[in-house]
C-alpha cells in the first residue's frame, strides 16, 4: 500500500471519567498520545496525525514534533472526527486510505498497524481490521471483550460475519478478541459517516455493524496478541509496565 495513498488519523479527546486528562498521562516519560503517535510513525505506511478538540492535546502533539488537527467538539464517534480530520488534511482527495488509530493503544506495536492494511489489497474489501485468538475463558465470557466472528479466507484471515459482545460462536473452536484499529477505503468512510446508526449497532454498543448491516465487507487481519488499551488506573499500570521495560 503506498504511503501517499494512506493516512493514519488518530482521535483523541479529553472524555474519560474514570482517567481524567488520559491522552496526556505520563508512561515511562511521555504522554499516552505520544507513545502513539511514534508507534504510528514507526510503522511507516503514511502521513500521521492526532485530531483533536482538546488544544492541550495538540500542543503536546506538536511539541513531540507530531502532527496535529483540530476538530469540532461535537463528535459522536472517532470515525467522525476522522473523516473531518480527512477533509482538512487532504482537500485533494490524494488519500485512498484511511487508518483510524486509537489514542490510548500506547502498547501498541508498530507491525500491528502494518497488518492491517494487507485486506485492502482485495478490492471487494471496504473495511478491515484485526483480531487475535482468544486463549482464556474469561475473556470469551467478558461483555467487554468484543468477539470477532467470521469466515476463514486465508492464512490469518476472516472475512466478518458479525461483531458481538456475547460469547461467539459457540460449540468448540476458536474465538476471536476484535482489536478496534480500523483501515478504511476513503469512499467506504465517506459512506459509514453518512449513515443513520443501526439496530444492531445501537443493541450491542458496537459501531462496526453499522457498517455490516449497510451490506460493507469487513475483512480481518489475525495477530498474535491484543494490545492493552487504558480504560481504567489498573491498565494504565499495566501499560506503565510494558512500557518501562521496552
Amino acid at each position: 500500500m503506498s504511503k501517499t495513498r494512506t493516512l493514519v488519523l488518530i482521535p483523541a479527546r479529553m472524555t474519560s471519567t474514570r482517567l481524567p486528562d488520559k491522552p496526556l498521562l505520563d508512561l515511562a516519560g511521555l504522554p499516552m498520545i505520544v507513545h502513539v503517535l511514534r508507534a504510528a510513525e514507526a510503522a511507516q505506511i503514511g502521513r500521521v496525525a492526532v485530531a483533536t478538540d482538546t488544544p492541550q492535546i495538540a500542543a503536546i502533539v506538536t511539541s513531540h514534533g507530531g502532527e496535529a488537527v483540530m476538530t469540532r467538539a461535537d463528535h459522536p464517534s472517532g470515525s467522525d472526527r476522522i473523516y473531518e480530520a480527512l477533509e482538512k488534511l487532504d482537500p485533494r482527495r490524494e488519500a485512498e486510505i484511511v487508518v483510524n488509530l486509537q489514542g490510548d493503544f500506547p502498547t501498541i506495536a508498530p507491525g500491528n498497524i502494518r497488518d492491517v492494511l494487507p485486506p485492502l489489497s482485495d478490492p471487494e474489501v471496504d473495511i478491515a481490521t484485526l483480531a487475535a485468538e482468544i486463549h482464556a475463558e474469561e475473556e470469551s465470557l467478558n461483555p467487554n471483550v468484543v468477539k470477532a466472528v467470521g469466515s476463514p479466507i486465508g492464512e490469518r484471515r476472516l472475512r466478518a460475519l458479525y461483531f458481538t459482545r456475547a460469547t461467539a460462536p459457540w460449540g468448540d473452536g476458536p474465538r476471536y478478541h476484535h482489536i478496534g484499529l480500523y483501515a478504511y477505503r476513503r469512499a467506504a468512510l465517506e459512506r459509514f459517516v453518512g449513515l443513520p446508526p443501526s439496530p444492531l449497532e445501537q443493541q450491542e454498543k458496537l459501531e462496526q455493524l453499522r457498517a455490516m448491516e449497510a451490506g460493507m465487507r469487513i475483512d480481518i487481519t489475525i495477530v498474535d496478541s491484543v494490545p492493552r488499551g487504558v480504560d481504567t488506573p489498573a491498565d494504565l499500570e499495566t501499560a506503565r509496565n510494558i512500557l518501562s521495560k521496552r
